[in-house]
C-alpha cells in the first residue's frame, strides 16, 4: 500500500522542541519533493516548509525561518521537521505532502498534532 504516515505530534510547552517524522511506504520517498503543512482550527492549511527532490533544498515560510529544519533519511525513507523555540501559534494539525510532477503524484498523510501551550 502506497501511503506516508507522520508521527512525533504532541503537547510541549513555550520554547521546546519537537521533531515530525514523515515515512513513506510502497515507494520512494526522495524522488519525491517532500512539503510540511499545518491547519489550526478555523485556518487554512498553510505550507510549513519543503525539500526538493533535485537538489535536496529547503524552504521555509516565514513565520518558522530560523526555527524550524526540514531534512530527509533516505536511508530511512523518511523526511523530519525539527521544531525548536516553539510558541503557542505553531499549535495545528501537521501534514506531511509527497509529491512529484512526472507521473504525477501526490500523497497525504493523516496529520499529527502539535500543541504548544504552558
Amino acid at each position: 500500500q502506497l501511503q506516508i504516515v507522520e508521527s512525533g505530534g504532541g503537547l510541549v510547552q513555550p520554547g521546546g522542541s519537537l521533531r515530525l517524522s514523515c515515512v513513506a511506504s510502497g515507494f520512494n520517498l526522495d524522488r519525491y519533493s517532500v512539503g510540511w503543512f499545518r491547519q489550526a482550527p478555523g485556518k487554512e492549511r498553510e505550507g510549513v516548509s519543503c525539500i526538493n527532490s533535485s537538489d535536496g533544498s529547503p524552504n521555509y515560510a516565514n513565520s518558522v525561518k530560523g526555527r524550524f529544519s526540514i531534512s530527509r533519511d533516505n536511508a530511512k525513507n523518511t523526511v523530519y521537521l525539527q521544531m525548536n523555540s516553539l510558541k503557542p501559534e505553531d499549535t495545528a494539525v501537521y501534514y506531511c505532502n509527497a509529491h512529484k510532477s512526472w507521473p504525477s503524484r501526490d500523497y497525504w498523510g493523516q496529520g499529527t498534532q502539535v500543541t504548544v501551550s504552558s
